[in-house]
């Protein structure tokens, strides 16, 4: 966790804390927050893709993808409005627009124990990258999610319907009281090899688009989502936030309980290392080890 006012040389300090060897050699897919085109932290700021980016390439990583499907907009008119296409082809990556894709484009996906009626459906294209990477922001979800983080950004890989077929997947997530647990089980369909939270500013109600904003002036980055998650709880209760985000032990969350029961990172707050590189990131982070063991 690294305190900073440049989410570049945040994200190179954040990478370099994280000593991540595992994308080297690798053609990965790079998931970013594309739900929507409004500004950050209502989407993924360009200039933090870029930078993960060229880290990547720095790190040894042979070929980047970079796609997203979004919930409240047109998936390419979003991609085009944040630059992504002509970033893409300046430096030799690829683009993937998910509800573009075709019906064979589709593994549909049966967890044990799931709460998806049906199963939920990701594409193969991404499934057979060697790797994903994700980046995500900071914010609550008034929609019901209660809040957007690591695990809610894994939303954007799978299909609101798989063409030739009737049946709507996030109509049925949007409308199920189990929501926020089935949110955690798409995430048991992939691992991502590394995971990058911009947290320059965030959301503290509101959102995924808009809400009050707070400016932490934090990069992170983790490989495990439930730990990511977790600690972006935390950040959000130490400005104030909903009462739903607020409410409880941060492990009782359904989004993070879900996850943990699921085996998908750690399940207490013992587990999380929090690395910081000075003093400055080391003070904000101590606070927030009592709110991850709060009661």
């Amino acid at each position: 966790m690294v305190r900073t006012d440049d989410r570049v040389q945040g994200t190179k300090r954040a990478l370099e804390l994280l000593e991540v060897d595992s994308v080297r050699g690798k053609s990965l897919f790079i998931k970013p927050n594309f739900n929507s085109a409004d500004p950050f932290p209502g989407s993924t700021h360009p200039d933090t893709l870029l930078a993960l980016g060229k880290s990547l390439q720095a790190m040894g990583a042979d070929h980047l993808t970079v796609g997203d499907r979004s919930g409240m907009g047109d998936t390419r008119a979003v991609m085009q409005s944040k630059g992504v296409f002509a970033m893409a082809d300046e430096l030799g990556w690829s683009t993937l627009v998910l509800d573009e894709l075709g019906a064979d484009d589709w593994t549909l996906m049966q967890p044990d124990s799931s709460h998806w009626r049906y199963g939920f459906a990701l594409p193969r294209p991404v499934l057979a990258k060697e790797g994903v990477v994700q980046t995500c922001c900071l914010k609550t979800h008034r929609f019901g999610g209660q809040f957007t983080l690591s695990l809610k950004n894994s939303v954007g890989l799978a299909a609101r319907w798989i063409p030739g077929e009737g049946h709507d997947y996030m109509n049925e997530l949007h409308g199920s009281a189990n929501q926020r647990r089935m949110i955690a089980e798409i995430n048991t369909a992939y691992q991502p090899d590394l995971i990058l939270m911009d947290a320059m500013q965030a959301f503290i109600d509101g959102g995924p688009d808009r809400g009050t904003r707070v400016a932490p002036g934090l990069i992170l980055a983790a490989t495990d989502r439930v730990a990511l998650d977790a600690v972006g709880v935390a950040i959000l209760r130490w400005y104030g936030t909903t009462p739903d985000v607020a409410r409880g032990p941060i492990f009782e969350q359904e989004q993070i309980a879900r996850a943990a029961k699921l085996g998908l990172g750690v399940s207490s707050p013992s587990e999380i290392g929090l690395i910081t590189p000075d003093e400055k990131s080391a003070a904000f982070a101590a606070p927030l080890k009592d709110l991850l063991a709060a009661d």
